[in-house]
């Protein structure tokens, strides 16, 4: 077992749509600034330009990119992109990863349009592993990343159980929050998946604070009521490491005993705040969990 892995910053939470200005390579001098020197890259296109900016920071800032973010099909039939089932799409995403010195691509949901479905799910599972066994041809290996919806159960059986079992050239890249949120411990699920693991996203949990119009609620609006009730419903957040209610420590510790290599800080939402802020909390929280070498 490996004596300590590396912590990175998954993109997605500084991805160009969350920024007024993206610059891949002036993205990453921030990073490094505070302290990070490896990224998951997500939710940026990956065009000339921004392939050059992350390659460029391989060369002169000593950043790591651990992973990069492919789909097997369309998330909803015609959706623009790029796809691993697409020959074309399929050799420019491995040049992709070659150019950046990544040996591992990550799917970051299954398709919309198996959800629901045992017999959808299964067709899925077939698809993954198959181009799984293309990737490893190239020296690359695939990840499924989870989030709440594949804790549904299916003759008793998790979603991802399903995929794991049905789909052994897959590795799984798990997350933290989204495994609570589906309503496992995070410690022991980690566990359950040893072997499987190379990528684990770190990701805290909390209740946000629940706002209560002024002057109270008039019961006898039926929508002022339900409005309401919908923000009771809905005040679980995303939250920077060590600020919220997860065990971060031990489920590091899980995730490396059970293979992990990369852990890599995600917040979907830093709720006005500036995802740089975000992210130096979270990497200042877990330098005091005794992780500071681990940048």
């Amino acid at each position: 077992m490996a004596q300590k892995g590396l912590i990175g910053v998954q993109m997605s939470t500084i991805a160009p749509a969350k920024m007024p200005k993206f610059d891949a390579f002036e993205s990453m001098q921030k990073l490094t600034e505070i302290g990070y020197h490896c990224i998951e890259i997500s939710q940026v296109p990956m065009t000339a330009e921004n392939v050059a900016g992350f390659r460029r920071s391989i060369d002169e800032l000593g950043m790591n990119v651990s992973s990069c973010t492919a789909s097997v099909a369309p998330m909803v039939p015609g959706m623009p992109g790029e796809y691993l089932c697409e020959p074309e799409d399929f050799k420019k995403i491995v040049d992709d990863c070659k150019a950046l010195d990544c040996d591992m691509l990550r799917i970051g949901m299954l398709p919309m349009t198996c959800m629901g479905s045992y017999e959808k799910t299964m067709n899925f599972a077939k698809q993954a592993d198959e181009i799984a066994a293309k990737l490893k041809e190239e020296g690359i290996d695939l990840y499924y990343h989870n989030h709440h919806i594949e804790f549904v159960k299916y003759d008793g059986k998790y979603l991802l159980d399903i995929i794991k079992d049905n789909a052994p050239n897959i590795g799984f890249e798990l997350d933290t929050h989204w495994i609570h949120f589906g309503g496992e411990d995070p410690v022991s699920f980690i566990k359950r998946y040893a072997g499987r693991i190379r990528l684990l996203h770190l990701k805290d949990y909390r209740i946000g604070e629940m706002q209560v119009p002024e002057g109270g609620i008039d019961v006898s609006n039926r929508e002022a009521m339900m409005k309401f009730m919908g923000g009771f419903k809905s005040v679980v957040q995303f939250a920077e490491v060590g600020e919220g209610t997860l065990p971060i420590k031990a489920c590091i510790e899980a995730g490396l005993a059970g293979g992990a290599e990369y852990f890599l800080v995600e917040q979907d939402d830093c709720y006005g705040r500036d995802p740089f802020e975000s992210l130096k909390i979270s990497h200042d929280n877990l330098v005091k969990l005794g992780f500071g070498d681990w940048f």
